[in-house]
């Protein structure tokens, strides 16, 4: 089940909303945990046994990763066994038949692959699970000896599946004493509105664009078109993923709860290093937290900094997905990083914001042709034919006509890109707070609702990207 979906909206959402709301306090919990099992088993009931092992092994490690009550050693232990775990199940589901490829490329071999399925949000509900562990053997946090309390923790179904990655720490408190006011829920509302406009209008809209062009045939297309193409898709894939993030907030807000945010506009950075600073944030600082800072951070010299960068962003790549350029597009950002860091960084804060931001926003586009093609072939292909080397013309009619198509789609994009939507609502706010509150902003969040609803009861393309993570 996905949130952009008639049977969520229209089934599962009102109806725990409606149970939620009448359960006492003190079991608002468990229903939240089995609604959240639920949730996930309906599109993977096989796998819903891997989740209730997941909390099992955290909540028995946690337990155990306590120095305070068991000793440094007996915790360390735990706090490797979870490790161990989470990245067993992750190599183990996520990554078998990539290495068994791979294993059969290089020395010839004839092994079967292992065909395993995906469990969904796998790679976001094991690092959770991971770094609460980690936080009760640091001492950030106490070790939860509720079982249905740190169930709900892993598997609460706003954030399961595609995020953003909250950490215990984040919602300790949330968990155990949260408001449900009117006024929180309404907030949840309105986010979780745009959120699905975001995903259902915006991204599915755009990603039409992207699979023409990418399917059509090589008479079709020009220099422009691949272009075209790539700004296509690096719109989808930021109101996609983005989308999803505001509809997790939104439902963490209608149920109680305040997540972090993910995502702060990343399109309009003038470096690399500011676009990972909007970008996917809970991951960014996942990887800052539990494995760059842990490998020594910039404490141990230039060279190692270097290495513990491209480490991480190896890593950060290999996450998204059990395949070559997924680590590819890791390895490109993290030389850009280092690149930027070291080489660019006085140079890019000299320049005029016009010149960076395009500077920014080219190596960006790039980046995401990398990650749209796991096919090497098709990768290959696309980048000769951005850069002229495909023997395409630069311009011709048919991109015109996919240009006009898409014109005013791709307008809407790039202003939704930018805070100017943002702002013009705080403006509005401040000008005249009670009409903007009590009919402009409720109107906005109906009609993004209704229209979203309206796109998806047609049946209309709407992919979900997700799965692979």
């Amino acid at each position: 089940m996905v949130f952009s979906s008639m049977v969520f909206l229209f089934a599962y959402l009102p109806a725990v909303l409606a149970v939620y709301y009448i359960v006492p306090k003190r079991f608002k919990n468990l229903f939240l945990f089995i609604a959240s099992l639920f949730f996930y088993a309906w599109g993977e009931p096989k796998y819903v046994w891997l989740m209730i092992a997941s909390i099992t092994a955290a909540y028995v490690t946690g337990l155990f990763a306590d120095k305070e009550k068991y000793g440094k050693k007996k915790a360390l232990i735990a706090t490797v066994a979870a490790v161990v775990w989470n990245i067993a199940l992750l190599l183990y589901f996520k990554y078998s038949d990539f290495f068994v490829i791979n294993a059969n490329s290089l020395f010839s071999m004839q092994m079967k692959l292992p065909g395993l399925a995906l469990p969904i949000g796998i790679s976001f509900y094991s690092f959770q699970s991971l770094s609460y562990v980690i936080d009760v053997y640091r001492g950030e946090v106490k070790p939860q000896r509720n079982f249905i309390t740190l169930g709900t923790y892993v598997a609460l179904f706003p954030q399961l599946i595609a995020g953003p990655i909250v950490r215990y720490k984040d919602i300790e408190t949330q968990l155990q004493t949260r408001t449900t006011d009117i006024i929180k829920f309404a907030s949840g509302v309105k986010r979780f509105a745009v959120g699905l406009a975001k995903k259902a209008i915006l991204a599915n809209g755009i990603y039409a664009l992207f699979e023409e062009i990418s399917n059509a045939p090589q008479s079709a297309l020009s220099v422009g078109a691949v272009w075209l193409s790539a700004a296509a898709f690096t719109f989808q894939i930021y109101f996609d993923f983005s989308g999803y993030s505001d509809m997790a907030i939104g439902l963490g807000k209608m149920l109680g709860f305040e997540f972090l945010e993910n995502f702060d506009h990343p399109y309009i950075s003038r470096s690399v290093t500011e676009f990972w600073r909007r970008w996917h944030i809970s991951l960014s600082s996942w990887f800052r937290d539990y494995v760059y800072i842990p490998l020594g951070g910039n404490r141990k010299g230039k060279a190692r900094q270097c290495l513990n960068i491209m480490i991480v962003w190896f890593l950060t790549g290999f996450w998204h997905g059990a395949n070559w350029n997924f680590a590819l597009w890791g390895v490109y950002f993290g030389v850009l990083l280092i690149v930027e860091k070291f080489l660019l960084k006085k140079t890019l804060d000299k320049l005029p914001k016009a010149v960076t931001h395009i500077y920014a926003l080219f190596i960006i586009v790039i980046g995401w042709g990398i990650f749209a093609y796991e096919d090497s072939a098709a990768l290959a292909a696309n980048f000769k034919n951005m850069f002229g080397l495909g023997g395409l013309a630069l311009w011709n009619e048919q991109t015109t006509m996919w240009l006009v198509q898409y014109l005013p789609m791709l307008v809407i994009l790039v202003i939704g890109s930018t805070p100017v939507i943002t702002q013009l609502g705080r403006m509005l706010n401040e000008k005249c707070q009670k009409l903007y509150q009590l009919a402009l902003e409720p109107a906005a969040a109906a009609l993004m609702l209704f229209a979203s609803a309206a796109y998806l009861s047609s049946g209309a393309f709407n992919p979900f990207m997700y799965f692979r993570f």
